[in-house]
């Protein structure tokens, strides 16, 4: 499992996915079903997002609803933006159909 911040039209989200890349081109159609086609990715440790969301983390890998292709740990984009420092971000990953 990685996790990714996504930089989209409509602010940031966090997302857990079992794809091995944040660049994947499957990845990338799931988020373009989902009328997601620009962003700008990037990895953040996994353990970070433990830490960060505590109990939510184990609702959302518990959550028999989603996918472990993709999982939305967090939408709030201002709530993203302000959980992380951008040093903690890693390379940027840019797409755009």
């Amino acid at each position: 499992m990685i996790a990714g911040i996504f930089f989209t039209g409509s602010g940031p989200i966090l997302v857990l996915t079992s794809y091995e890349s944040l660049s994947d081109k499957d990845l990338a159609e799931k988020f373009r079903a989902k009328g997601i086609q620009k962003y700008i990715a990037y990895e953040v440790p996994v353990e970070l997002v433990k830490q960060r969301y505590g109990t939510h983390y184990d609702t959302v890998m518990n959550d028999l609803k989603q996918e472990d292709d993709l999982r939305v740990m967090d939408y709030d984009g201002h709530h993203v933006f302000y959980s992380f420092s951008l040093k903690e971000l890693g390379k940027p990953i840019f797409h755009e159909m």
